[in-house]
Parts: structure tokens; sequence; C-alpha cells
């Protein structure tokens, strides 16, 4: 039975310590001047009633992914599971993924030259049933990561108990990549 997979970012929860951009980085030997992976920061408020709002950018892992369909060559494909890869041998960066990505987590790798981009870290790591590398050094327990068909997991229990949002709901992607947003009265357009 394939696996429903699913990560939450509580944005709640996140004091963007950049631990997970680092792990990322370090785990998927990740070149300079190129992200999978990063928490963006935004200030909010009017001084001096000021704060700071933590938003993650990577790959949402859409059901409906527009990469995939745009890909010529078949490189960008989705799994019995779901997720969204990129065969780098089959990658002729031609960039209609890249392109088509609403969500901006798609670049050219400087090095292979062929698309890159998050993948929960499948290959090393959730393949073997270990966590994504950016939800194992999470020191606020921001992020969480499982199967949904399990629920008596972690990801499925706090997607019940919870308010997520889905980012970009209007375009119909279905991400895997939800969030929990900030109660502090942050406007999630």
């Amino acid at each position: 039975m394939s696996k429903k997979y699913r990560m939450i970012h509580d944005e709640n929860l996140c004091i963007g310590c950049q631990a997970c951009s680092v792990a990322c980085r370090s785990e998927n030997h990740i070149e300079d001047n190129v992200f999978r992976l990063q928490v963006r920061v935004e200030t909010k408020g009017i001084f001096p009633d000021l704060r700071m709002d933590f938003t993650r950018q990577s790959c949402v892992m859409c059901d409906d992914a527009p990469c995939v369909d745009v890909c010529p060559t078949g490189a960008s494909f989705q799994t019995n599971d779901g997720l969204v890869h990129v065969d780098d041998r089959l990658c002729v960066s031609c960039k209609y993924c890249v392109v088509a990505c609403p969500y901006d987590a798609r670049y050219m790798h400087p090095v292979t030259k062929s698309i890159d981009k998050c993948t929960f870290c499948f290959d090393t790591r959730v393949s073997k049933g270990d966590q994504p590398a950016c939800v194992t050094v999470c020191p606020t327990d921001a992020l969480v990561f499982g199967d949904m068909s399990d629920k008596s997991s972690e990801v499925y229990q706090k997607s019940n108990t919870h308010f997520t949002i889905f980012p970009k709901e209007h375009l119909g992607t279905h991400p895997k990549l939800v969030f929990v947003p900030n109660k502090k009265g942050v406007n999630h357009e």
C-alpha cells in the first residue's frame, strides 16, 4: 500500500534558526548560491510593536504537479507515493518545470546542470524509514512529517487537531507540505 506523505510547518513554533536549511544543505550536498529549502523572515507590525514571521519555501510535493505535466522527457515524475522527483539522467535542463512551478521551488544544479529541488530526503532517508533531515534537526518541533494513512502518526494527529493551510490552494495543486499559520494575525493570501 502506498503512503500518503505530508509535512507540516508550524509557523507558531518556528524560530527562524535555519537549522533545517543547514541540514538540507549537508544531507543533499547543496552547492552555494542555490537552495532546496529556505526559511524566509519577514518583519511585521509597526515600531515598537514588531514581530518576526518565519515561512518555509521549498517544494510542496503537489498531487497535481504542474512541473510534471510540462516536462517533455519525463524527467520530472511522480512516485506511487505521490512524491515529485527529478531524474537527472533524463533532464535536458529546458527549465519548463522551473517556470511551471508556482512555488518557486526548483533550480538548476550548478554542477550537474539538471533541475533540482527538495525530495523530502526520500532517497537518503525516508525510503529507509527515517525522517527528512530538516525534521530531525528542528529544535522546536516546528516540522512534522509522516504518513497520513497512519491514523496514529503525529502528522495525522496534528493535521486533525490544528488549523492548516495549503499554500496557494486556489491553484488546485493539492500540496503535501502544509502550514499551521501564525496565530499572531498574519494575513495569508
